[in-house]
């Protein structure tokens, strides 16, 4: 028996062929990931690196201390967002009788869309402020009075709405 013989006719050309592509799409997938990591690299911004860590490391201490000085009085607050009004009920042990506090509300990945908001004192003992809605997403809370004397925190995951225990543990 004999074999059939190829003739250059019977041959498909490579470009025809699965292989050769499969080869060339290895290198050209690295490529292309490349190319795409220079641009997130160049266009994202790096807004979480802070240039002076020292500073940052003597703040936390004095966070620290006003977060203890909350804790020795017992203040807490619950605070309640509608989606335009944000109302704070206090509760501790000594009365707290600052007109105004400091509420700094701040995203977690995005500082672009941190805010520091200031809080009355109503005629009932309470604060109220206005904002707009918050983007869904994980925010920390922070509210300190003018002195700031002491702090508390939270951190909530939200979409619009939302209500909040602050402690100075948070």
């Amino acid at each position: 028996m004999t074999r059939p013989t190829q003739t250059v006719h019977d041959i498909e050309p490579w470009y025809k062929q699965g292989w050769p592509w499969l080869l060339i799409s290895l290198p050209a997938s690295a490529v292309v990931g490349g190319i795409i990591t220079i641009f997130l690299a160049v266009n994202s911004p790096n807004a979480l690196v802070v240039d002076d860590y020292y500073k940052e490391g003597l703040a936390i201490n004095q966070q620290k201390q006003r977060q203890a000085n909350a804790a020795r009085i017992a203040l807490r607050g619950l605070l309640r967002h509608d989606g335009s009004r944000l109302t704070l009920r206090l509760s501790s042990a000594e009365p707290v009788t600052e007109n105004f506090l400091t509420l700094h509300i701040i995203h977690s990945t995005r500082s672009e869309l941190d805010r520091q908001l200031t809080l009355q004192r109503t005629s009932d003992g309470r604060y109220a402020g206005e904002t707009a809605r918050l983007s869904p997403g994980i925010w920390y809370l922070r509210l300190e009075p003018e002195h700031k004397g002491w702090e508390l925190r939270a951190r909530i995951s939200t979409d619009g709405a939302f209500q909040a225990n602050l402690t100075p543990d948070a």
